[in-house]
């Protein structure tokens, strides 16, 4: 008899597999993803800086990108300016706690952000009412905003400059696919970056 752990596994796996060949069949999902890494490659270039915004799961995402680009993915080279906004708890609990928990992208955003920086926005449903606060913030500063979903995108989809909707429905696959792109992203920005004498 097999152990069902195993057949836990390799079902995990399969429907991992099936995702990553569903995303990699779709054109427009593959050109979303070199056109938010030439987004951000021009920005940083350019002089400006990424700010991601993501809640749970979507933060820790966030968290990982932004410590790829300031420290290093696969090439030696300078760091690169990423900040996760959900990184600094006094901030988010300030904002929180004196405003609402809606705000808690928005204020950093406001406070951090100038023309021609990026935003990153995460949200696996499309509709965090704090993900989307965050990006109209960085709209109205004529920041480049980027959106990472799943599914059919939520208002996320429409929000945002450009955004990679993971055709899944599942949390944990769309996640798996954020990480993926994330190292994309990263893999792409950092070679754009390395051309530079």
């Amino acid at each position: 008899m097999t152990d069902p752990r195993q057949e836990a596994v390799l079902a995990h796996l399969r429907r991992s597999q099936q995702a990553a060949e569903r995303a990699a069949s779709d054109t427009k999902f593959v050109a979303a993803t070199v056109a938010i890494a030439e987004h951000t490659a021009r920005a940083l270039k350019n002089g400006g800086k990424l700010l991601l915004a993501g809640n749970g799961g979507s933060a820790a995402d966030a968290q990982h990108i932004a410590a790829e680009l300031v420290g290093r993915f696969l090439l030696e080279r300078a760091p690169l300016p990423a900040l996760a906004l959900a990184d600094n708890g006094a901030s988010v609990t300030a904002i929180a706690n004196d405003y609402t928990f809606a705000d808690v992208f928005a204020r950093q955003v406001a406070g951090l952000g100038v023309p021609g920086d990026v935003v990153l926005a995460i949200s696996t449903s499309g509709s965090s009412p704090n993900v989307l606060a965050g990006v109209a913030e960085a709209r109205a500063r004529s920041m480049h905003t980027i959106g990472l979903t799943g599914a059919d995108g939520g208002a996320l989809a429409s929000a945002v400059d450009v955004c990679i909707a993971v055709p899944a429905d599942s949390t944990p696959r769309i996640q798996e696919a954020h990480t993926v792109v994330g190292h994309l992203l990263c893999e792409i920005v950092e070679r754009e970056l390395a051309r530079r004498p």
